[in-house]
């Protein structure tokens, strides 16, 4: 019966991962949908001395104080002018709520299996270790981001306590 279950193609179904896209620089990113709380446009934060620049402060998101991580700053892209089409992704992330700037979100996508590439290796030149894929959705490319590595990582400690 269990050879019989695998080898019958109604009890299969196809795997499709969901990512919200959104934009940084010239690039377009994805990450997991599953970690998305909400969209929000870009407010003004509570700076926070001593902090790292990524981390632009705190917001307070209906009684519960979020950090808020620019990701331009974050991944090196240069300054963000912040502007109306800026805006704020709010993620659960290991049970903690982070805020992420981006210069905007552009919509979700379903990826299967086969259109998710391993990032190429790039030796120490290029530090890869939050991709986890190149997405390919026609012409376009999307690098895909592991939040939960990003987010959790030794260099956003100062995160993880201030969201604690």
């Amino acid at each position: 019966m269990d050879q019989a279950s695998q080898s019958n193609p109604s009890n299969t179904s196809t795997t499709t991962n969901e990512f919200l896209t959104f934009i940084l620089g010239k690039e377009e990113y994805g990450l997991p949908i599953l970690n998305v709380q909400e969209i929000r446009g870009y407010d003004a934060v509570t700076k926070i001395a001593n902090t790292p620049d990524f981390i632009k402060g705190v917001v307070n998101l209906r009684g519960i104080i979020v950090p808020i991580v620019d990701m331009r700053l974050k991944f090196n892209l240069g300054q963000a002018e912040y502007n109306q089409l800026t805006v704020v992704i709010i993620l659960n992330v290991a049970h903690r709520v982070i805020g992420m700037v981006v210069d905007g979100v552009s919509d979700v996508i379903d990826l299967a299996p086969e259109q998710i590439k391993p990032a190429p290796e790039f030796g120490s030149a290029i530090d890869t270790k939050y991709v986890m894929g190149l997405g390919t959705v026609d012409e376009r490319m999307l690098i895909l981001v592991d939040i939960e590595k990003l987010m959790t990582s030794r260099d956003m400690e100062l995160v993880e306590m201030a969201a604690a």
